[in-house]
């Protein structure tokens, strides 16, 4: 794949990169083992001074770091702000919150193991390699960056070969807050080269966001090697709605959630199942909303949604609707590819699915929901969890019970009631079953890549 920034605005090319060679590969890696030495002598003070003035330093840059995900992914000027923020606080959060998170701990009494002294201490494991998505280029990236460097790891980035210039700052911008030369740097390569560098000795592990066949190859990679492996990879997120639950605001959550960045977000609902009593009144409702948020300039004020972000990811969320209409959806909106420039898809909202349609199963990464009718909390639980992903669900419903059941029965990493699904910097995100495994924020994401080191004295 070409590493290239083109404006999914416009579909032209602005800018192209030439992949690094294998020497410059190699440097890189030389500089991340030796930074490896440097970064064990530092304490969490030190590193959380050095993180939070990375924060500083790309809030100061936020027009220009927000516009360049406006150009080279195409979400809207205010959500790139948003991300960048957040991901500026989330940086702050973990140089707050690392080394409480990593504190060394007492787990039985020391007399109970034979000892005088027992604890469990976490050390960093060395230079993490991560291979990152274009959906949420500064987010993504920081979420990992974040917890690995203040746990003491060295990082090295593997960016989406369509946000090289995201990659290139955000791999500049440890060193410019005073983190040793080396600390986290960009690679310039291709997925294969990703996982081929899996293999090299001085990467202890890896951590992924992409899709189920880029999961299994670093998966395999990691595992013929022997290293640990951390990976996200999409959902066909549910959203169910009970008829206790406020049709009106459920049904304006669910378009946000759907057409929240294009539809190119791996947390947010695309299956809704919605119970037979309010299912007229839902879907209207819904409709309505899916219709009014229009796609548009991404760098205009009010617009609902930008582009999709790449000719072939447009094509394939058209291609799995197209086989949906010919084998007999329901379009209750949208379902047509525009004329003129751009990757831009209109909101689209499908019914009468049937399990023979591709979409039934398989994620649309773009602003098309399928929306099915259940007569009863069984069936909606087992129409949720018919699927081979589990990332994350949201549940609508003003029945504690039925929450409290709902909760517990869909196996999705999280489950969020009478919200959208979200990712906070102290609550673990992940998925299981093809959603992969392995946790990120809050606690859980720091300890993922730290030796958990039992210390015990006679």
């Amino acid at each position: 794949m070409t590493i290239a920034t083109i404006d999914p605005t416009t579909g032209e090319m602005v800018r192209e990169f030439a992949a690094h060679t294998p020497a410059q590969v190699e440097e890189i890696l030389a500089k991340a083992d030796a930074a490896n030495a440097l970064m064990a002598k530092t304490t969490f003070v030190q590193r959380a001074e050095w993180m939070r003035r990375a924060a500083d330093l790309l809030d100061a840059d936020l027009e220009h770091a927000a516009t360049l995900a406006v150009l080279e992914m195409g979400k809207t000027i205010g959500t790139a702000k948003y991300e960048v923020t957040k991901s500026a606080n989330g940086m702050r959060w973990y140089a707050e919150h690392a080394e409480g998170y990593l504190a060394p701990e007492e787990p039985v009494p020391a007399a109970s193991v034979g000892a005088s002294a027992a604890s469990v201490v976490f050390q960093p494991l060395g230079t993490v390699l991560a291979v990152m998505p274009w959906n949420y280029p500064f987010w993504q990236v920081i979420r990992f960056a974040a917890p690995a460097l203040m746990a003491g790891n060295t990082g090295l980035l593997k960016h989406a070969s369509s946000v090289p210039q995201t990659a290139l700052y955000l791999g500049e911008l440890f060193q410019r807050a005073g983190f040793p030369e080396g600390a986290f740097q960009t690679l310039l390569i291709e997925g294969a080269a990703a996982s081929a560098l899996i293999d090299d000795r001085r990467i202890r592990a890896v951590t992924l966001t992409g899709s189920v066949g880029a999961g299994a190859a670093v998966a395999a990679a990691a595992g013929r090697n022997i290293k640990k492996s951390v990976l996200e990879l999409g959902g066909t997120d549910a959203f169910v709605v009970m008829p206790s639950a406020n049709v009106a605001r459920s049904a304006q959550f669910a378009a946000a959630s759907r057409t929240q960045n294009s539809g190119q977000s791996c947390i947010c609902a695309k299956r809704f199942f919605v119970h037979a009593d309010v299912y007229d009144e839902w879907l209207e409702a819904f409709v309505a909303h899916m219709a009014a948020t229009t796609y548009g300039d991404p760098l205009a004020e009010g617009t609902g949604f930008g582009p999709m972000a790449t000719a072939q990811v447009r094509a394939d969320a058209h291609e799995l609707v197209a086989d949906a209409v010919a084998k007999g959806v329901t379009v209750r909106v949208g379902g047509e590819l525009p004329d003129g420039p751009g990757w831009f898809y209109p909101a689209t909202v499908l019914t009468e699915v049937t399990p023979e349609m591709r979409i039934f199963r398989e994620e649309c990464f773009g602003p098309v929901a399928c929306v099915y009718k259940v007569t009863s909390i069984d069936e909606a639980i087992a129409a949720a969890n018919d699927s081979d992903f589990g990332l994350a669900a949201g549940v609508w419903s003003a029945d504690p019970d039925e929450i409290a059941r709902l909760q517990a029965e869909l196996e999705f990493g999280s489950v969020f009631a009478n919200g959208n699904s979200a990712s906070f910097f102290g609550l673990p995100f992940g998925g299981v079953k093809d959603s992969g495994y392995g946790r990120e924020l809050g606690s859980f994401g720091i300890r993922e890549f730290v030796n958990a080191k039992t210390v015990w004295t006679a």
